[in-house]
């Protein structure tokens, strides 16, 4: 049995699109009539089952596809689960690990740093008197010696002029006096410290 349809109720009992009839149309693969500046279109029984035929099937179909995709999809968040927990744990274990050789590290240092308190304690007890006793010995040698302006002031009190000075130096260290330390590399004098009686 043959009805006529408009080209919209055409395309939603055919399950097509408007331009899928409009192309049918042209193409002769639609029978259609043109009323009233209107096209209808032929629609028989066969193409109707055919149509109803082929949309539950391809419902059918799209139905499987999209539970196959959501089936992937279920597989694909059960592994990032997995990978997820397995990274956590690795994580955790990580942590774990580089916070126990934290305090290791902390351990041995705390320890070194007691060895190095304890042995620096032990030599200062050891080596306090000998550094007392060189100061003691450093202080002393220092006041052994005057230095040259000392020895010109004291010279000119009494009444040697600075010619004078340079000629009993010069002489002494000819002399070898042993009050008169000359350092020939250098060029420096040192003069122990004494009464200077038998120069005046």
């Amino acid at each position: 049995m043959e009805r006529l349809v408009t080209t919209t109720q055409a395309a939603q009992i055919l399950g097509l699109s408007l331009q899928g009839i409009h192309y049918r149309i042209k193409k002769n693969q639609l029978k259609s009539i043109k009323q009233s500046g209107k096209i209808f279109v032929y629609i028989t029984d066969k193409m109707e089952n055919e149509s109803a035929t082929t949309t539950s099937s391809n419902k059918a179909k799209q139905n499987n596809e999209i539970s196959l995709v959501i089936e992937v999809k279920d597989e694909q968040i059960a592994l990032l689960k997995k990978s997820h927990k397995w990274m956590k744990k690795q994580y955790i274990s990580e942590i774990n690990r580089l916070e126990r050789n934290q305090k290791d590290m902390m351990n041995v240092l705390n320890s070194e740093i007691k060895l190095l308190q304890s042995a620096f304690n032990e030599m200062r007890s050891i080596y306090k008197p000998q550094i007392e006793e060189l100061k003691k010995n450093s202080d002393t040698n220092t006041s052994k010696f005057i230095t040259l302006k000392d020895f010109s002031l004291f010279m000119k009190r009494n009444n040697k002029s600075q010619n004078d000075i340079k000629l009993i130096i010069l002489k002494a260290i000819k002399e070898k006096d042993k009050r008169f330390i000359y350092n020939k590399s250098d060029r420096k004098l040192l003069i122990l410290n004494s009464n200077f009686e038998d120069l005046l």
